[in-house]
């Protein structure tokens, strides 16, 4: 039971666009793609796919090297991300150190680059010599919040979830959770990953991983398109400052927003197919645990990665409870799917539309599926006053994760 209120009061962000939530922020609005062709992806027999969006190259020397040598680049790109949100937030060391700041933060697994280093060396040569010390601590699958813990000398609470898609924005839930039960004042939430060819690869085994645009990558993927098929894998981390009010208001915080509502479920039905009853189900869980209605959503940011079977799930479950009323679009056309950091990317851009007035399209979404044709799709730039917005997202494993966002009202 939800004890007291939540918002947040600060972001960070690295993407494919780059480093920071400006450039994330007007990359989206100027309807930009950050996807490319891979040259590396062909060298690797059976892998059709050959596109993804990568993070551009970046200087990781500012952090201090006794903390970066036990990270992979996902621990420094949620590092970088929570960093920014530090400074935005004007949070003290005091803070960071006291023990009512905690950490959710999670990833898909543990760096895979530095698990592919490992095994190449050690059933090569069938030795432990040359294995670093720090290696572990790039491997586990709560590597990102502990490194991040580490750089930053926090002392709350520590969470790590690991849902693959859902990562972020479960996060996002749990952190809400902990600070509205009073367990902590503050919660640095979201996600982080970095690209390796196993990402793609296993959404090509399963034949749902973009393969006809190589030569075109700015068109894929295409959520909810006619013509849409599949999966673009892509990296980064997004963070969110989540602080209760009281806290925010004590100490003269900006408060960007309110989360108010959050759910999160398990889908039995099949391990990798989406069920749009679990779906549905979930979202109404959200929208009750927020004491919200359907009518008063005023956007939905779908999860749709531009799979055949998961957007015509999503739409058919956004369908029964919206109809055609609340506008929905999906970012995965802007920045591929940047997987256990999309629900904290995706939130932070959300939060952008509700404070600009301004909804951003789907894109790529140029011929409308009919089996995902009863929602209303946002095609372009739209003006629109939205104060409320359900944030989706859905994981491999039948993870189904939604939080309830809003404009901050000072009630």
């Amino acid at each position: 039971m939800q004890t007291r209120r939540v918002v947040i009061t600060a972001m960070g962000a690295i993407s494919p666009f780059g480093r920071g939530v400006n450039i994330l922020i007007e990359s989206l609005f100027a309807m930009k793609s950050g996807v490319t062709n891979i040259t590396a992806l062909a060298d690797f027999g059976g892998l059709r796919t050959h596109v993804a969006a990568v993070v551009p190259d970046m200087d990781p020397r500012e952090i201090p090297r006794k903390y970066r040598r036990s990270m992979s680049k996902m621990s420094i790109y949620a590092t970088l991300a929570c960093q920014e949100a530090v400074s935005q937030g004007n949070v003290t060391e005091e803070q960071l150190s006291g023990g009512r700041l905690g950490i959710s933060i999670g990833s898909t697994v543990g760096s895979p680059i530095a698990i592919q280093e490992f095994f190449e060396d050690f059933l090569t040569y069938r030795s432990l010599e040359r294995m670093r010390a720090t290696t572990f601590f790039q491997i586990m699958n709560h590597s990102c919040a502990t490194n991040v813990a580490q750089a930053l000398g926090t002392t709350g609470r520590i969470l790590a979830p690991s849902s693959a898609c859902s990562t972020g924005c479960q996060a996002i839930g749990y952190g809400f959770e902990m600070i509205a039960s009073g367990k902590q004042d503050m919660m640095l939430c979201g996600g982080a990953d970095e690209f390796h060819p196993l990402s793609p690869a296993t959404f090509d085994i399963m034949s749902a991983a973009s393969v006809r645009y190589n030569d075109t990558p700015h068109l894929t993927p295409r959520p909810f398109d006619r013509d849409r098929d599949g999966v673009v894998c892509s990296e980064g981390s997004g963070i969110l400052l989540l602080e209760a009010l009281d806290s925010a208001q004590k100490r003269g915080a900006r408060i960007f927003a309110e989360i108010t509502g959050f759910a999160t479920s398990s889908d039995t039905s099949n391990i990798a197919d989406p069920n749009s009853e679990s779906i549905e189900a979930c979202i109404r869980l959200a929208l009750e645990d927020a004491g919200a209605k359907a009518d008063g959503i005023d956007y939905v940011n779908a999860h749709a990665t531009g799979t055949i079977q998961g957007d015509i799930a999503e739409s058919t479950a956004i369908g029964r409870i919206f109809g055609n009323k609340a506008p929905v679009s999906s970012l995965k056309g802007h920045l591929g799917h940047t997987m256990a950091a999309c629900g904290a990317l995706e939130t932070i851009a959300s939060i952008a539309m509700i404070e600009r007035g301004s909804l951003i399209p789907t894109l790529n979404l140029e011929n409308v599926d009919p089996l995902c044709g009863d929602i209303r799709h946002i095609r372009q730039i739209a003006r629109a006053d939205i104060k409320t917005v359900l944030k989706n997202n859905f994981a491999l494993g039948g993870v189904n994760t939604c939080i309830v966002i809003r404009g901050y009202a000072n009630e």
